[in-house]
């Protein structure tokens, strides 16, 4: 066997190489923007309204919050719309080209008021900018569940789905770094030099930078999602009959998700992974300027930042090949924790040289850390889909991913609202920027948003991670069993089996499609 053969056989490639890698490109390669869009708005759009538009850190986490409430509703809407739609080109795909366009548009949006915030008036900066991002969460709701959703289609394998998923990885990093780069260079009038160790701290006076910044990447942005429209091929659904939809079709449908327990831990997994995540990302600026006065190299942290987390990313995928989906969670994990935590014992007067230290080695702990437990959520997703058909006997891909792009956005509105209120009951203020000037306890409650509350809750997310159980064998025996059913109307399974999957799936065999007889089936169908 030759070194290239061994590598292969290594990374768990079949075939040759560009065959296998190819359609997993053209899928993920909307990740881009899908994964890349929202680190710059985690990183500097809140702190953009505060110092450059002069918005209240309150009135920006309300913004912040109410985008997120219609995310709560267009989320589950957008899921059900996309399960059920009847197109040659599949269920999901058509969505992206739609929604392509709009979306970069909305992003232009969200980091310029057009004139409006230079008139003073801030009821109306406020309503530009809530608009902005309603537009922005609606159009990003119409890539990115279709996209997640098509995922359990295009990659039934077990292993196959972690393959997609360590190149969405690399895609979701090309993002990162990309926008951090484009955005450095709009900020510092593209000085390259400026852009990466002597980024003033924002004012007013950069609302032309910050434009910049959407136009840029408003261009980059856009391309992605086009180019996985055309390069993906999907299954028609043109033929599909669906269930008629009212009320009460649709808390079934999201009651049915939550009966599922491997969901649930997905959920936890998931809840406290995305709170430690938002928390530590909206507070960093304000951390950074306020705490430590190293605002200047807060550009250059981000893109160690996104080369650390995919550097992550080959660790992930073999640890996931030879040990598991939850193993480099289990591993890397405890680095997250290590790595926000040690902000919380930085101040102004730590000598520059420790400071500037203790912030790399931060970023490269927390976001390989950080790879661990979001590899383990991101790779765990798709197979929860078969749990749930083992449970209705149908394929809801759109409604479990809903929770996917749920968890992440909503999730970010409620923190970005928490760490706004919260700095101001400590008494921030955007306006005194140098460490000096602020009162003690206003440090305290940029420490507690920034390392203590984000590492707390990171460990929870690596303690949660060990109560999710189901394998590699446990899904291809799911699959089976599923197919089985399906072909014949029965299925063959060991009492050994039977527990093991009820232990899974959280209910009793008995309860499930899977355990149901046809004739049971065809008496709740006529009833």
């Amino acid at each position: 066997m030759g070194l290239g053969n061994k590598i292969k056989d290594i990374v768990g490639i079949e075939g040759k190489t560009g065959e296998t890698l190819r359609p997993m490109v053209n899928y993920t390669c909307a990740n881009i923007t899908l994964g890349g869009a929202g680190y710059p708005l985690g990183q500097f759009h809140q702190q953009f309204l505060a110092y450059v538009e002069g918005m209240r850190t309150g009135m920006a986490g309300r913004i912040t919050l109410i985008s997120g409430l219609w995310d709560a509703i267009s989320d589950p809407m957008m899921g059900l719309i996309t399960d059920r739609t009847k197109s040659k080109m599949g269920r999901h795909r058509p969505y992206l080209i739609i929604s392509a366009i709009p979306f970069a548009i909305a992003y232009l949006f969200k980091w310029t008021s057009f004139g409006i915030s230079a008139q003073g008036n801030e009821t109306k900066t406020w309503l530009w900018y809530l608009f902005a991002s309603l537009l922005y969460c609606t159009f990003m709701t119409m890539m990115s569940i279709p996209h997640t959703a098509m995922l359990p289609t295009i990659a039934p394998g077990y292993f196959e789905r972690t393959q997609y998923k360590i190149v969405e990885y690399a895609m979701n990093s090309v993002g990162q770094v990309s926008s951090y780069v484009f955005t450095a260079l709009a900020l510092s009038g593209f000085n390259v030099k400026t852009a990466l160790t002597a980024l003033p701290t924002p004012s007013p006076d950069d609302r032309h930078n910050y434009a910049m910044v959407g136009i840029v990447l408003m261009i980059w942005f856009v391309w992605a999602p086009i180019v996985c429209f055309f390069k993906t091929k999907e299954p028609s659904s043109k033929d599909q009959i669906n269930e008629k939809m009212d009320f009460k079709f649709l808390l079934s449908e999201y009651k049915a998700v939550f009966a599922n327990r491997s969901f649930r831990q997905y959920f936890i997994i998931s809840l406290f992974f995305s709170m430690s995540r938002y928390f530590c990302s909206y507070a960093d600026q304000y951390f950074m300027v306020s705490v430590t006065d190293t605002y200047n190299i807060f550009i250059s942290m981000n893109i160690v930042a996104g080369i650390s987390e995919f550097s992550g990313s080959p660790i992930n995928y073999l640890i996931t090949r030879y040990k598991g989906k939850t193993a480099c969670g289990k591993i890397l994990g405890p680095l997250m924790v290590v790595g926000m935590a040690i902000n919380g014992f930085l101040t102004y007067e730590t000598p520059k040289a420790i400071k500037y230290a203790v912030i790399v080695i931060s970023q490269v702990l927390y976001n390989i850390g950080f790879s661990g437990p979001g590899f383990v959520a991101e790779n765990i997703q798709p197979d929860i889909t078969d749990v749930d058909e083992l449970i209705t006997g149908r394929r809801r891909e759109g409604v479990i991913s809903t929770f996917k792009t749920f968890f992440s956005k909503t999730i970010s509105s409620l923190m970005g609202f928490a760490v706004g209120q919260s700095l101001e009951w400590f008494g921030y203020d955007p306006k005194v920027k140098h460490p000096t000037e602020q009162s003690a306890k206003t440090i305290f409650g940029l420490r507690l948003n920034y390392a203590i509350i984000p590492s707390i809750l990171a460990f929870f997310c690596v303690l949660s991670i060990f109560n999710y159980k189901m394998t590699k064998h446990d899904h291809e025996e799911i699959k089976r069993i599923i197919k089985e059913k399906h072909e014949t109307g029965e299925c063959t399974v060991t009492n050994d089996e039977k527990k093991r999957i009820e232990k899974i799936a959280g209910m009793k065999w008995e309860d499930m499609w899977i355990g149901k007889s046809k004739v049971n089936r065809d008496i709740e169908n006529i009833m």
